[in-house]
């Protein structure tokens, strides 16, 4: 016996093919919104997490900005204190110089020929002012002072003659120019 088959066959595999066509399509279609889904998601808390991560790190960086003024500060002072400690060593270094300089000075007056009356100076100039026997003393003093490791330069300002007690003496001024350092 023969069999046909009046069904239409083509048209049930056509109708089974457009099915799992639409099946696959759909589950396509879902996967891919999963994914984007997911990928939002994904995206969404990374962004949240880098936000938490900035904060903190501005938080920090607030924190370390308020630590380098700090530092400044203690820099600046640092510095004001090295500026003030140079100026104690060098006021420390020269502080017996005017006491030496006197020494050598009263170590360079021809002794009872010559009598000192007054001395002032400010910065490196010098004024000496005093009596002496004669012009020769003079002379000898102002070569005792040139040799000086403290003068630069004897300078002969006035010279005269006065009476003291009933001696004829010179009165003179000299003016000297001191070495520095």
């Amino acid at each position: 016996m023969i069999r046909i088959n009046l069904l239409p066959y083509m048209e049930k595999r056509k109708e089974a093919g457009l099915k799992r066509q639409i099946i696959i399509l759909s589950t396509a279609f879902v996967v891919f919104l999963l994914i984007i889904v997911s990928l939002h998601i994904y995206t969404v808390r990374g962004i949240g997490k880098l936000e938490k991560e900035i904060e903190g790190v501005e938080a920090r960086l607030k924190v370390l900005t308020k630590i380098t003024g700090d530092i400044e500060k203690v820099k600046e002072n640092k510095e004001v204190l090295k500026k003030k400690l140079a100026i104690i060593e060098n006021l420390e270094k020269s502080r017996l110089d005017p006491v030496l300089f006197l020494d050598d000075l009263t170590t360079r007056v021809p002794e009872g020929r010559i009598w000192l009356t007054a001395l002032s100076g400010s910065g490196t100039d010098l004024r000496v002012e005093g009596v002496a026997r004669d012009n020769t003393a003079i002379a000898d003093f102002m070569k005792n002072l040139e040799w000086s490791q403290y003068i630069r330069s004897v300078d002969l300002v006035s010279s005269r003659q006065t009476i003291i007690s009933g001696v004829k003496l010179k009165e003179f001024t000299l003016s000297c120019t001191m070495k520095k350092g």
